[in-house]
């Protein structure tokens, strides 16, 4: 499968595309284990590629926003800190009292023969 490119998406654009061929085509588990450790090999290499076309886009939006004298610049988390920093699990939301359920009575020997088969 050859990259078209031409792509108006540009070059993230083309990334994505090819990092979804290629997770496509090891879900679909139709490939020999060399072929899905070379796809697997592509993708990695493809990931490093857009997390520098991202951390670039980044560093251009702080530039333009620290060049115009009115906003500071864009300050965004350190993805690599990310994982060193605990993360508040999210706080359930008030469940409503609700009263305990009571069991079932018990059924009778009667009840029981009325069985429908």
């Amino acid at each position: 499968m050859a990259r078209d490119k031409t792509s108006s998406k540009g070059p993230y654009g083309d990334v994505v595309d090819r990092l979804t061929e290629i997770v496509q085509a090891l879900e679909a588990g139709e490939l020999s284990l060399e072929e899905s450790l070379e796809r697997f090999a592509e993708g990695v290499k493809l990931v490093k590629e857009g997390e520098a076309l991202l951390s670039d886009a980044e560093k251009r939006i702080e530039q333009l926003l620290s060049d115009d004298g009115k906003t500071a610049p864009l300050k965004l988390p350190d993805p690599k800190d990310a994982a060193a920093t605990p993360v508040a699990p999210a706080q359930p939301r008030a469940a409503a009292k609700r009263p305990a359920a009571t069991p079932p009575a018990p059924r009778s020997d009667d009840e029981l023969d009325d069985v429908p088969f």
